[in-house]
């Protein structure tokens, strides 16, 4: 009984880990959550909506979809430039606001209601390619790997990390909001999305 427990734990173990690895890079999903959650603005609905994403994600991959979407070429290249696109253009959004000292001023209006907030976390979350890459392609082909009893805990163990992370940048933000009241320090955020933005989309270009 003590055997099989440590075995489950290590599969459990070593889906957070991964996930801890994955998810912790800086992407269009993380820097959305980030920025409503240091502007308090539906910061908590957004997380929420994408802890759901990420768990149906790894779910499914770890249940067999990565492999196949690995052995579809069609599917790799939909995704490579469907998701190139789609980061240039967060990546743009950043930069003009960043270089547009009128959007500054207006910061604090942020973005109108709930819906407007859960229909951009649903784009940022599934209109990037890096979110299947990680969840689905990465975490499924790692997690299926075990045996079909501890694929399901290592699935666990990649969603508790999702769930930690997520919580941990709504309660956090709250730390960096002073800093953030400064305009300048809006400027370099989203100066850095941008960067970051446009380094993924060209390695995505690259990458297949």
């Amino acid at each position: 009984m003590t055997s099989v427990l440590t075995v489950e734990l290590l599969a459990w173990s070593k889906g957070l880990a991964t996930s801890a690895g994955l998810i912790m890079a800086i992407g269009a999903q993380n820097a959305f959550v980030l920025t409503q959650s240091l502007k308090r603005e539906y910061h908590w609905p957004v997380a929420l909506l994408c802890m759901f994403f990420d768990a149906v994600l790894v779910t499914a991959g770890v249940a067999g979809l990565g492999v196949l979407i690995n052995q579809s070429p069609t599917l790799l290249e939909i995704a490579r430039w469907g998701g190139a696109l789609f980061l240039f253009w967060f990546g743009l959004q950043a930069a003009r606001r960043a270089f547009n000292s009128h959007q500054l001023e207006t910061r604090d209006k942020g973005i109108s209601s709930l819906r407007t907030a859960l229909l951009t976390a649903v784009a940022v979350t599934l209109l990037n390619p890096h979110a299947y890459i990680d969840t689905v392609v990465l975490l499924g082909g790692i997690g299926g790997q075990y045996e079909p009893g501890l694929r399901w805990w290592f699935a666990v163990g990649a969603i508790t990390f999702s769930i930690i992370w997520f919580t941990s940048l709504c309660a956090g933000a709250r730390w960096l909001a002073p800093l953030f009241r400064k305009p300048m320090a809006w400027r370099v955020l989203d100066g850095l999305i941008c960067l970051m933005m446009w380094t993924i989309a060209a390695s995505l270009l690259n990458a297949f």
